[in-house]
């Protein structure tokens, strides 16, 4: 029979490192995806940097949302009254992970710094989040550190296909 104290989160629930890794990912490359999406017909202008910003929190939300509630639905065990909510509450780094670029296309809005080329700074600072992920996903699994390295800039890739993307289609 299985120790019902050993550690790890309930059945149906992620660790903490899981919700993290997984969010941040995610959030990294959605908001990579989405200033792209947005930029794509070369609008620069503060206000619509704004704009931007706003779209990226939003869809974020919406991502987080979807996701967590699919997680609800997914599981095939009974459901306590709130597991709903708490599966929802559990997508908080997804949201985390896109603040970064939301500060940047807001500052840009408020005329902190340049309107224009803001998405290329964005585009910089998902790709460093993932490297940052990555090398943390690969230190955490007793990985030596040149792996790791190698581990966050194989992750780091995937913020440099968003942005060549980007380019291929403007």
């Amino acid at each position: 029979m299985a120790d019902s104290t050993a550690a790890g989160p309930p059945p149906g629930r992620h660790s903490m490192r899981e919700m993290v890794l997984f969010g941040g990912v995610y959030g990294a490359v959605l908001a990579s995806s989405m200033v792209a999406a947005l930029t794509r017909y070369g609008h620069t202008s503060a206000e619509v940097r704004g704009y931007d910003a706003a779209w990226v929190l939003v869809t974020a939300c919406a991502s987080a949302l979807a996701h967590g509630y699919a997680h609800y639905i997914a599981e095939r065990t009974p459901h306590r009254r709130w597991d709903v909510f708490l599966a929802v509450r559990d997508e908080w780094p997804l949201v985390t992970a896109v603040l970064p670029t939301v500060f940047l296309l807001a500052g840009a809005r408020w005329g902190w710094w340049a309107a224009k080329g803001v998405e290329y700074t964005a585009f910089a600072l998902n790709i460093v989040i993932l490297f940052v992920l990555g090398l943390l996903t690969a230190r955490w699994s007793a990985r030596r550190w040149p792996v790791a390295v190698l581990m966050g800039l194989g992750d780091a890739m995937l913020g440099l296909i968003v942005v060549a993307a980007n380019a291929l289609i403007k």
